[in-house]
């Protein structure tokens, strides 16, 4: 599955979690299936409770988080002394 499938599988849509990035045809958001992941949650344990999902639905979630983060800007965090 090439990169431009992985995104359409994730869509926007402010009528849909108000406009959060959801696994298209569901109301499963990506920071919810990345919130699974990093709590150990596994892929085949997700695919088995959430029926109807498949393993390259989390991989879109995966794939667009990192397309996400690749393209946001970073400021260092900088303390002012008082």
């Amino acid at each position: 599955m090439n990169d431009q499938e992985l995104l359409e599988r994730i869509t926007l849509d402010p009528k849909v979690l108000a406009g959060k990035p959801v696994i298209r045809g569901t109301r499963l958001s990506v920071e919810f299936i990345l919130n699974l992941l990093a709590h150990g949650t596994t892929v085949a344990e997700i695919v088995e409770e959430y029926k109807g999902l498949m393993e390259e639905d989390i991989r879109a979630c995966l794939f667009f988080a990192g397309e996400s983060l690749s393209r946001a800007d970073f400021m260092p965090l900088v303390l002012e002394p008082a």
